[in-house]
C-alpha cells in the first residue's frame, strides 16, 4: 500500500485527512521569538488576534530536513512507499528540503505541486483516491506530474496589509488600494504567484464578479471538483460563493475548505479563492 503524506498547507479538511488517511507534517509560524506548528499550536484566529490586537505580524518557516526524516523513518517501514506532495518550490524550501530527506529512503517520493493551499490539496487528494485504488507509486507520480500544471488556483484579497507587512507589496500599493477601494485577485501561475485582476468595490461585490471571470463561458474545466478555500471568511459570504459557483458551472464535488496559517499569515481574514482543475 502506498502512503500518501503533504505539507500542513494542502489546507485539506480534517474529515479530507482522516478519511483518506494522509499525514500532514507541519510548516512553521514564527511570531516574535515563539515558533508554533501550522494548525498544531495556531490556529488562524489565533493569527489574526496577534495581528489585530497585538500588532505581531506572523512570518512562516519552511519544514526542516530533520522533522522530514523523521516522519519518513517512522512510516517509510510500514508501507510499500510514500509520496509526500509539497508547497510549490517557488514559494518555500520545503520541497528542497524533503528531498533531502527522501535520499535517506529507498521508497519515498517526493511531488512538487507548484502550488499552494488548495491548488495542492488537488494534488494530495488525487494522490490519495490513486493509493486507495492500489496504483503502484510510479503511476501515481506519474499522473501527479501530468495534474499539476492543470489546476487554477486563485484568490481574491480584501485588505494587502498583511502583504505588506510580509513584505510582499509595498506601503504604497497597500495605502493605494485601501484608497481606491481594490482588491486584488492572486494568481498561481506557472508555480509562480502573480497579481491577476484588479477588482473595485466591496468584498462581496468583487467577489460576484471573479466567480463570474473565473467559470462562466468556459470550456476547458474538468467539473470533477472544485474548493472553496478561505480563513473565516462570513457565513452569508461564502453561501454566497456557493451560489454563484452553481449558477456558472456544474461541479460534482464543491468542497468548502479552511485556509491555513500559511496563507492567512500573508493574506488576512477576508481571503476567499476558488480552485479547480481544466482539462487540458
Amino acid at each position: 500500500m502506498v502512503k500518501i503524506t503533504a505539507d500542513s498547507t494542502c489546507d485539506l479538511s480534517e474529515n479530507i485527512i482522516k478519511a483518506m488517511n494522509i499525514t500532514l507534517i507541519p510548516l512553521h509560524i514564527i511570531a516574535g521569538e515563539q515558533v508554533f506548528r501550522d494548525g498544531v499550536d495556531i490556529t488562524p484566529p489565533d493569527i489574526f488576534r496577534l495581528v489585530e490586537q497585538e500588532e505581531q505580524f506572523c512570518k512562516t518557516s519552511a519544514v526542516n530536513v530533520y522533522q522530514y526524516v523523521s516522519v519518513f523513518q517512522e512510516l517509510s517501514p510500514q508501507y510499500e512507499a510514500i509520496i509526500h506532495i509539497c508547497i510549490g518550490s517557488e514559494f518555500s524550501t520545503c520541497y528542497q528540503n524533503a528531498c533531502l530527506a527522501a535520499g535517506q529512503f529507498n521508497n519515498v517520493y517526493v511531488i512538487d505541486s507548484r502550488n499552494l493551499s488548495t491548488g495542492s490539496g488537488h494534488i494530495v487528494y488525487d494522490a490519495a483516491v490513486m493509493a486507495q485504488q492500489g496504483k503502484d507509486p510510479t503511476e501515481i507520480c506519474r499522473t501527479l506530474d501530468m495534474t499539476i500544471p492543470k489546476v487554477e488556483a486563485s484568490f481574491v484579497i480584501d485588505r494587502l496589509d498583511y502583504l505588506h507587512k510580509g513584505g510582499r507589496c509595498s506601503g504604497l500599493e497597500a495605502v493605494g488600494a485601501k484608497i481606491l477601494n481594490i482588491k486584488p485577485c492572486i494568481e498561481v501561475v506557472h508555480g509562480k504567484m502573480k497579481v491577476g485582476k484588479k477588482y473595485r468595490g466591496s468584498f462581496e461585490h468583487c467577489l460576484e464578479h471573479y466567480v463570474k471571470d473565473r467559470l462562466s463561458n468556459r470550456t476547458d474545466i474538468d467539473y470533477s471538483r472544485i474548493f472553496i478555500t478561505h480563513p473565516v471568511c462570513a457565513d452569508k459570504t461564502v453561501a454566497r460563493v456557493k451560489e454563484l459557483v452553481d449558477k456558472y458551472a456544474d461541479f460534482e464535488e464543491v468542497i468548502e475548505t479552511r485556509a491555513g496559517c500559511t496563507i492567512s499569515s500573508h493574506c488576512g481574514p477576508n481571503t476567499l479563492g476558488i480552485l479547480f482543475k481544466r482539462k487540458l
